[in-house]
């Protein structure tokens, strides 16, 4: 009787740090065996001539979630697992979002039941703390971080969902105590504000202008903020969909003086441009996401900046809003640039555009692709070793991929709920065969084999970058002593 439930054979297995012929022997949903050579399973997969990688992590992505501005999400857990499984994803991680006046607790914990009953694949989620009241910072957050939910959102932008800067500290000085990551989604708001206001009392309302308004300093001066601020308290901290030379610049100095500050971009950044949003009526609204897309120095930054270390995630922010008055367009053809839904979908083809557009073209390394869309991630939010690698003992999260598959991208041949996708009409290189999750197949020849319900939670331990955090400076240490956080780095 074979000792595996499942033996994946003579496939390439590239790991975020190597790159070998090998089998990976699996019992009872875990890697048991690694090694060049092992007896057949009793289900033995022939992977020669592809590629055996770890499943996909995105760890921002937007599901089932209300907006700051009303619009619900077209995909649920279980259209937005399904899609995400398609693309060679194994794991994802969206957001419990609170809005004023809101429990944090309560947001949690439902969000929670509806992901255990839809999702495919296994999940977590990141919390969005937008009404920081005493409940909120004395205990449900907290409680909620010591209960596995590891990292948190707060936005410097959005009139219903911004903190100021001594809101941004509060939040810093728990995240210092409990041992957490906050992501900060950095642009300053009153800069969007005032440009926004003038363009549309000069009757320039198109959804082109919403990249005017957006203007790369708004996102560079917060940036540049949001590292201070956490640098008082010396708390790691994480800045989402990166888009602009200058919040990487900012990320890569920080990170130079030894700072504990981490960047993620996102595929927008990389092949759209503002010049996307310039098309007739409103059909610029498809392409209308915060920060907005810039421009090829922008993306020749960014390509540098993920292969240079100074970006660690390549995450989908997958926002799936529909192309009619349900989601992008709430006055229809008289929706002006300000009341358009922000987001754009792209859990799907993250994986694929960038395996064709970076791997393919030789602007990263096979290695940086498994770090970058799957190991970082499972790092940076408390689920490695569990997740993210291809080792005894992590969980059988597993993508075979056919790296000369070449495909082109259609929402007709995807899974999501959306309607439309960006990158439509687009030829990639590059596609996922098979997919299994916890040493099952969830996906394979382009068939769906897993139920609702099917994934698990995962319960998250401290990230990497707080494990790792140094010994906070004699400002910080006073600091946190005064907000109460302590004096030294985590718990």
């Amino acid at each position: 009787m074979s000792a595996f439930d499942l033996t994946i054979r003579h496939g390439r297995i590239i790991t975020a740090t190597d790159d070998f012929q090998g089998d990976i022997g699996i019992v009872d949903g875990r890697i048991a065996a690694v090694a060049e050579r092992l007896s057949p399973g009793r289900r033995d997969y022939d992977a020669a001539g592809r590629l055996v990688m770890p499943g996909g992590i995105d760890s921002h992505c937007h599901v089932e979630q209300l907006s700051s501005m009303g619009v619900l999400c077209a995909d649920d857990w279980y259209s937005a697992s399904v899609s995400a499984a398609y693309g060679g994803n194994t794991c994802i991680v969206p957001f419990a979002a609170q809005h004023r006046g809101q429990s944090l607790r309560e947001v949690a914990e439902q969000y929670r039941a509806s992901a255990a009953a839809k999702s495919v694949i296994d999940f977590s989620y990141h919390l969005i703390v937008s009404d920081p009241t005493p409940q909120t910072l004395e205990t449900d957050l907290p409680s909620l971080i010591r209960e596995g939910i590891t990292s948190f959102k707060v936005f410097m932008t959005y009139e219903r969902l911004k903190l100021d800067d001594a809101q941004l500290l509060e939040v810093f000085a728990i995240a210092a105590r409990e041992g957490a990551l906050p992501m900060v989604h950095a642009e300053n708001n009153d800069v969007i504000t005032w440009v926004a206001r003038h363009l549309l009392r000069h009757g320039l309302t198109a959804p082109k202008y919403h990249a005017t308004s957006h203007a790369p300093v708004a996102e560079t001066e917060a940036t540049n903020r949001a590292i201070q601020l956490a640098s008082l308290l010396d708390v790691p901290v994480m800045i989402v969909h990166v888009s602009t030379q200058g919040a990487a610049q900012a990320i890569h100095a920080a990170r130079t003086l030894g700072a504990p500050v981490h960047g993620e971009t996102c595929p927008h950044y990389l092949l759209l441009t503002a010049d996307d949003l310039d098309l007739p009526g409103v059909e610029g609204a498809k392409f209308c996401c915060s920060p907005p897309p810039r421009d090829p120095a922008s993306q020749a930054a960014l390509w540098r900046a993920l292969a240079g270390g100074t970006l660690q995630l390549f995450s989908s922010d997958h926002a799936p809003y529909r192309f009619d008055e349900t989601g992008k367009l709430p006055s229809g053809e008289a929706t002006t640039f300000k009341q358009i839904a922000n987001g754009l979908p792209g859990l799907e083809v993250r994986m694929p555009l960038l395996f064709s557009e970076g791997v393919r073209k030789g602007r990263i390394t096979l290695n940086q692709f498994v770090a970058l869309t799957s190991t970082n991630h499972a790092l940076m939010y408390g689920m490695h070793p569990r997740k993210g690698t291809i080792a005894p003992g992590a969980d059988a999260d597993i993508v075979v991929w056919d790296p000369a598959r070449e495909r082109r991208i259609t929402w007709a041949d995807l899974h999501d709920a959306v309607g439309y996708t960006p990158y439509e009409g687009m030829t990639i290189t590059g596609w996922p065969d098979v997919v299994f999750s916890r040493g099952e197949a969830v996906v394979e020849a382009g068939t769906l084999q897993a139920a609702a319900g099917r994934g698990r939670f995962v319960s998250r331990g401290q990230p990497a970058p707080v494990r790792s955090a140094r010994v906070p400076g004699t400002e910080a240490r006073f600091m946190r002593s005064l907000s109460g956080a302590g004096p030294f780095t985590a718990r």
